[in-house]
């Protein structure tokens, strides 16, 4: 991890051992999940191209419908290591800034898979190394409209930490809620509770639905952050710099200017961010980006076969970041 000035920082290490577990487990559960099918190899890659084609929407600056049959397998395979990794990184910046405790009352809004559910477990496993990790206590509560999403990313969870020596005490409750039906469940969700509420990659292209969700999460946070609680938010650079019709530059300035309206936006004050790239630059490296991943980043070798098979790619995918994480409290 290498910080090349105040606000960036280029992350090119993993934890092999936390890591490789977790892609091994995955491995051996798409596989178990997609024969539970009963389908054949024809329906199985007609369904998964159905699936491909409905997140290939994010690429195109366009928000996902996650409505086939196999849209959950796809993100698993394609997009939640990834972001499982941010979110470690992220759980690391807390802990560096003397944030993260013994006992966290999380909220994860927009939970999809429970990708900070699996950060929060790794980031801990790492830990072990050098503290009791059974000191910790944490109480996870999920919200996400996608039910197929959730009891997928439950379904993997329970899998996982069963297969885990030293499983992190967690309590755990998931919610299959529309945020945009707020009003008819509010009530549900407890005052004054959390530690942390996350906001992880759940911020709309559209403007309708994004100006929508902000009132929506400025009232969540007023409604159910304990007094002292934080928000993490976490946001792909792209999407953050398109929703202020600019485009990510080495001009630390005007990145100040979009993390601080942005924060503005949700009724929130900065307290630190950090923008997290694999590349060590703010500008995309495209066609060179390819090389540059071979020869620098951790490699997620273990679900090689299973993305030549299924979804057609036939290169070395590696864990690469490209987010800023942004820790903010309430307005005063």
């Amino acid at each position: 991890m290498i910080a090349h000035d105040n606000f960036k920082l280029q992350c090119t290490g993993i934890d092999t051992k936390v890591f490789e577990s977790l892609e091994i487990s995955l491995v051996e559960y798409l596989i178990t999940e997609i024969n539970a099918k009963n389908l054949s190899q024809k329906q199985v890659m007609t369904e998964l191209k159905k699936a491909k084609q409905d997140l290939n929407k994010l690429k195109e600056g366009d928000d996902p419908d996650y409505n086939e049959r196999f849209s959950p397998h796809v993100y698993l395979t394609q997009y939640f290591l990834d972001n499982i990794y941010c979110n470690f990184l992220a759980f690391f910046l807390v802990y560096r800034s003397s944030y993260f405790k013994n006992q966290l009352k999380i909220l994860d809004i927009a939970a999809g898979p429970n990708t900070i559910l699996f950060g929060l477990n790794l980031f801990t496993q790492s830990l072990s190394n050098f503290t009791d990790v059974s000191q910790f206590n944490f109480s996870y509560y999920s919200l996400e409209k996608q039910i197929s999403l959730q009891t997928q990313g439950s379904k993997f969870w329970r899998y996982y930490i069963d297969h885990q020596a030293q499983p992190i005490n967690a309590y755990c409750q998931f919610n299959t809620k529309d945020l945009f039906e707020y009003k008819k469940f509010k009530h549900q969700l407890p005052k004054n509770f959390f530690d942390f509420i996350v906001i992880s990659h759940c911020f709309f292209y559209d403007d309708e639905h994004r100006e929508e969700s902000c009132f929506i999460y400025q009232d969540i946070f007023h409604r159910c952050l304990s007094a002292q609680g934080k928000v993490l938010l976490i946001i792909q650079a792209n999407k953050l710099y398109k929703t202020y019709n600019s485009f990510p530059q080495e001009n630390i300035q005007v990145e100040n200017q979009v993390v601080n309206s942005f924060v503005k936006l949700l009724g929130l004050d900065l307290i630190w961010y950090k923008y997290l790239t694999s590349t060590g630059q703010r500008t995309a490296m495209k066609s060179s980006f390819l090389t540059f991943a071979e020869h620098n980043l951790p490699r997620q070798s273990y679900l090689l076969d299973l993305r030549k098979k299924y979804l057609g790619q036939n290169f070395t995918y590696c864990y690469a970041i490209d987010d800023f994480v942004i820790l903010a409290q309430i307005s005063k």
